[in-house]
């Protein structure tokens, strides 16, 4: 009975371009007590709503948004608030989409096919200090042998980078940062992709999906 007020305090903003999924999901959340949910159809018109001192405790993000990339978002959101608890709403179970999900250190990640009550379990689990993948997503992960340690969004910048054939100087360049910086972030992928060298690295990053075949994220 303690969880209740928990719930009914909590604020939500839920950010899709689709008006079915926004209003689907403002009405599961509703229903089980969480009255203060903020729909939004833009990543623009979130971030403007924060930037006016709007407070959110939790952030229901789609990927594919009009304006700016879901992902992308998760980091500015981050930046305005490093606590804010993330749940990824996808469409999406590859594998190497997964996987750059994880890079981000979401709290919680289900399919928009997933049962309508994934999104309350996933609130509860968060709530209570963990994190929550509908049933789906961790057959995804568990077919793929995902045990290992993820490399953040930012070493996976530097690992699209490395797979153009591109030199530690050009990567340090294109990114604002020193040449050193780029060396341990190449430490660091060989480290956590159990790698010996660059086309180990590639051929395994492929291989667990945090590549695609074209060198691409």
């Amino acid at each position: 009975m303690t969880e209740e007020p928990v719930l009914s305090q909590i604020k939500i903003a839920v950010v899709d371009d689709h008006d079915l999924i926004r209003e689907g999901l403002n009405a599961v959340l509703v229903s089980h007590g969480m009255t203060h949910v903020h729909k939004f159809g833009t990543a623009t018109d979130l971030l403007a709503s924060m930037d006016n001192g709007e407070i959110f405790d939790f952030f229901i993000i789609d990927l594919e948004l009009p304006d700016i990339e879901g992902l992308i978002l998760i980091e500015m959101v981050r930046a305005r608030k490093p606590e804010a608890k993330v749940i990824v709403s996808t469409v999406h179970d590859e594998i190497w989409t997964l996987r750059k999900i994880l890079a981000c250190d979401v709290d919680g990640i289900i399919y928009k096919s997933s049962d309508g009550n994934d999104i309350v379990e996933a609130i509860k689990a968060i709530l209570n200090g963990t994190r929550y993948y509908c049933e789906e997503v961790r057959n995804s992960l568990d077919s793929a042998s995902d045990n290992s340690l993820h490399p953040s969004s930012r070493e996976l910048e530097v690992l699209c980078q490395i797979a153009q054939g591109k030199t530690s100087r050009e990567i340090a360049a294109s990114m604002y940062v020193t040449e050193n910086t780029i060396e341990a972030h190449r430490k660091a992928l060989l480290s956590k992709i159990g790698a010996v060298n660059v086309a180990d690295l590639i051929v395994k990053s492929i291989h667990k999906g945090y590549l695609k075949k074209n060198g691409k994220k």
